[in-house]
C-alpha cells in the first residue's frame, strides 16, 4: 500500500529512503555487543535485537505479511512490542499499535478501520483476541504476545515459539519510498472516533533527525532512556529516537507506574532522558523518591502533549535542575512545531522569562498563526496555529473529509489557537474547541487554569465551559488540593478577584479527590465533563442545576 499525500498537503514523492529498521543494522555494524533493551533482569545487547526482530520478521512473511500489509498489535510495554515495530518496518509493512487500555469494541474499530490482517495480542486480554476473531474477518491470524502474560491460551501461535522457530533465518529490509507507510499513528479521539494518522518512512527518517537536533543533540550510545509511557504513541516515537543513536531503551519491570522504580531504575543505569507527559512528569517530582536516589545523570526530561502549568515547572526544576524540555507537536506532526530547551527553563520569574510559551519553531518546520481565511495574523493576535515542513504526515487513512478539514493551502491546521511574539515565540491558547463564549467574550480556559495554579493549596486544575440562560455560556473549574491542603470555593473566589477580570471568572468550583485521565496521561475535557453530569454538578443539558 502506498500513500500519496492528501490534497493540499505535501507533495508526492517517489523518492527511494531508508528502511527504519535498518537503523538496528546500523547499531549491530558499529555496537554490537553494548545493551539495546533493558526490561527487568534481562539485557539484549544490539545483535540479540536483530537477532529477534529478524526472526520474528520471517515468521511474519512465512505468514504472509508483506509490503503494506497492516498488523495490530494491542500490547502493554514489552520487549516484543518494541521489537514488532522494528520487525514490521524490516517487512514494509504498516505498524498499527493501540493504547492497551482499549475496550475490546474500541479494538475491533481499529481492526476494521485499519484494514488489518494480522494481530498481535498481548496474552492478558484474551477478550480482545476473541473480539477480534469473531468481528474483523480481514485478519487472518492471531499470535500472543505471551511475555509477563497471564495463564492464558489464544491465537494459533506464541510470538516466542515463532521467533524460536525462525531465529538466525536472515531477511533483508524491503524496499521503500518516501510516502511509503510504516505507522498508523491513531489520534485519542477527543472528538468522534479515532482517525489513524499515515507516518510514512520519508517522513520519520526526518523526524528522527529532528527530535536529535532539537530534543537530545549530543546524544551516544553512552546515553540511556526510561519509558514511562505506552510506547503504542509518542514513547515509541521517542525509543525510535534512542535507537538510532545506539543507546539502551529501559523499560520499568512491571505494567505498574511505580515511581520509586522509577528512580531506582534512574540512578543504576545512569539515565539520561526520557520522554513524558506534564502528569506524569509532575507525579515524579513531586514524589519523595525523586530525593532518594542520584538523578544526576539526567540531561534531557521531555514532556509534551499538553502545555506545562508554570507552577508546576518551577517546581520539577527545584528537584531536578535545568533539564527539563517542552515540545510541542501533535501525532500528525510527530511532535515537531515547536521546542522550548532547557536554557529557556527559567527557575525564577525574571524579566527575560517567556511566561507560558511552548517555545520556537523546530529544525526544518514553520509555524503561522492564520485566521479563518488563512491569512497569517500579525504577533500577538490570536489564530489557529498551523504548521509545514517535512515532519507533516501523508494524511489521515481513508479519511478524505478530514484531510480536507487538515490541509489548506499545504498547510496542516492543528486545532489549537495561540499567538507568536515578535521573536517567534508561539503561546497555546488552548484546543479551539476548548474556547467558550460568555457574555460575548472570548474565554481561554488554559488563562485561567494557570492562575488557579497559583494558589498553593491547588495541585490540578480543569476548567471548561458549560451552556448558561444568561451569559451563553460559563466556566466551571474543577480542582484537586494538594495533599494535607483544604481549599473552599469562596477562598477560590478571593483570591483570583485580584488575578483575572470578572468575566472570567469560574461560575462554580468543586473539588475531586482526581481528575480523569486518559491512557496517555492527558485530561481530556470530554471526559471532566462525563464526570460533571455523572455527579449531578451539570445536568443532561449542560446546564448548572
Amino acid at each position: 500500500m502506498t500513500v500519496s499525500a492528501p490534497k493540499g498537503g505535501v507533495a508526492p514523492n517517489t523518492m527511494r529512503v531508508m528502511n527504519l529498521a535498518h537503523l538496528i543494522t546500523q547499531n549491530v555494524r558499529r555496537v554490537p555487543d553494548l545493551p539495546g533493551f533493558v526490561w527487568g533482569d534481562k539485557t539484549w545487547s544490539w545483535r540479540d535485537i536483530d537477532i529477534e526482530v529478524s526472526a520474528l520478521a520471517a515468521a511474519l512473511q512465512a505468514r504472509g505479511i508483506g509490503k503494506g500489509d497492516r498488523l495490530l498489535v494491542h500490547s502493554k510495554n514489552t520487549a516484543q512490542m518494541f521489537f514488532s515495530m522494528f520487525a514490521t518496518f524490516k517487512l514494509g509493512a504498516v505498524w498499527v499499535p493501540t493504547n492497551f487500555r482499549l475496550m475490546p469494541d474500541e479494538v475491533i474499530y481499529l481492526g476494521q478501520f485499519s484494514g488489518a490482517k494480522g494481530f498481535l495480542c498481548h496474552g492478558d486480554f484474551p477478550e480482545h483476541a476473541e473480539a477480534i476473531r469473531a468481528n474483523v474477518p480481514g485478519v487472518e491470524f492471531i499470535w500472543r504476545m505471551d511475555e509477563q502474560a497471564k495463564p492464558t491460551a489464544f491465537g494459533e501461535a506464541n510470538v516466542s515459539d515463532q521467533i524460536n522457530r525462525h531465529r538466525g533465518q536472515p531477511i533483508e529490509s524491503a524496499a521503500v519510498e518516501h510516502f511509503d507507510p510504516c505507522w498508523f499513528f491513531f489520534t485519542s479521539g477527543t472528538t468522534g472516533r479515532s482517525k489513524a494518522a499515515v507516518l510514512c518512512h520519508g517522513q520519520m527518517a526526518f523526524v528522527v533527525t529532528n527530535h536529535l537536533c532539537d530534543l537530545l543533540p549530543g546524544a551516544t550510545e553512552n546515553d540511556a532512556s526510561l519509558v514511562v509511557a505506552p510506547l503504542s504513541h509518542g514513547a515509541g516515537v521517542h525509543q525510535l529516537i534512542v535507537a538510532a543513536r545506539g543507546a539502551p531503551t529501559i523499560l520499568l519491570p512491571t505494567e505498574r507506574f511505580d515511581i520509586a522504580e522509577a528512580w531506582r531504575l534512574i540512578e543504576r543505569y545512569r539515565v539520561t532522558n526520557m520522554f513524558t507527559v506534564p502528569t506524569i512528569l509532575k507525579m515524579l517530582v513531586e514524589h519523595p523518591a525523586v530525593d532518594m536516589f542520584d538523578h544526576s545523570a539526567l540531561r534531557r526530561v521531555i514532556y509534551a502533549g499538553a502545555p506545562m502549568y508554570r507552577e508546576d515547572q518551577k517546581f520539577a526544576l527545584k528537584k531536578l535542575g535545568k533539564v527539563i524540555v517542552q515540545y510541542f507537536g501533535l501525532g500528525e506532526v510527530t511532535g515537531n512545531i515547536t521546542v522550548l530547551p532547557p536554557a529557556l527553563h527559567d527557575l525564577e520569574d525574571v524579566e527575560t522569562t517567556k511566561f507560558g510559551t511552548c517555545g520556537y519553531e523546530r529544525t526544518g518546520m514553520q509555524v503561522a498563526i492564520q485566521d479563518d481565511t488563512g491569512k497569517e495574523l500579525a504577533p500577538f493576535e490570536t489564530g489557529e496555529i498551523c504548521v509545514i515542513g517535512p515532519a507533516v504526515f501523508a494524511g489521515y487513512f481513508d479519511n478524505p473529509e478530514a484531510n480536507a478539514k487538515a490541509f489548506r493551502d499545504g498547510w496542516f491546521r492543528t486545532g489549537d489557537l495561540g499567538h507568536m511574539d515578535a521573536e517567534g515565540f508561539v503561546y497555546i491558547t488552548g484546543r479551539a474547541s476548548d474556547m467558550y463564549i460568555s457574555g460575548g467574550s472570548n474565554i481561554y480556559p488554559r488563562e485561567v487554569e494557570e492562575k488557579i495554579l497559583t494558589h498553593a493549596g491547588v495541585a490540578e486544575v480543569a476548567v471548561l465551559g458549560v451552556p448558561d440562560k444568561m451569559w451563553g455560556e460559563v466556566g466551571v473549574a474543577v480542582c484537586v488540593a494538594r495533599e494535607g491542603a483544604r481549599v473552599t470555593e469562596a477562598e477560590l473566589f478571593d483570591y483570583l478577584s485580584a488575578k483575572i477580570p470578572r468575566y472570567k471568572m469560574p461560575k462554580k468550583f468543586v473539588f475531586w479527590e482526581t481528575l480523569p485521565k486518559s491512557g496517555y496521561g492527558k485530561i481530556p475535557k470530554r471526559m471532566v465533563k462525563d464526570e460533571l453530569e455523572k455527579r449531578g454538578v451539570i445536568g443532561p443539558d449542560g446546564l448548572i442545576p
